[in-house]
């Protein structure tokens, strides 16, 4: 079986001050404080998530 491909992304800016969703988006990528990093599967639905707030991320 293949090893999954994963992508880690890091919170660069803070999302205060932006739309719900955005928040949202951040939380569900499982970030949480400035500077913290997530290793996410690398999925069209993450690649997506990553897209929409590229602007407050940066991907490893």
């Amino acid at each position: 079986m293949a090893e999954q491909k994963t992508l880690k992304v890091q919170l660069v800016r803070s999302p205060i001050g932006t739309q719900a969703s955005h928040r949202a988006t951040v939380r569900g990528l499982g970030l949480r404080k400035l500077n913290s990093v997530s290793e996410l599967q690398d999925t069209p639905a993450v690649r997506g998530m990553i897209n929409k707030i590229a602007y407050l991320v940066r991907v490893l």
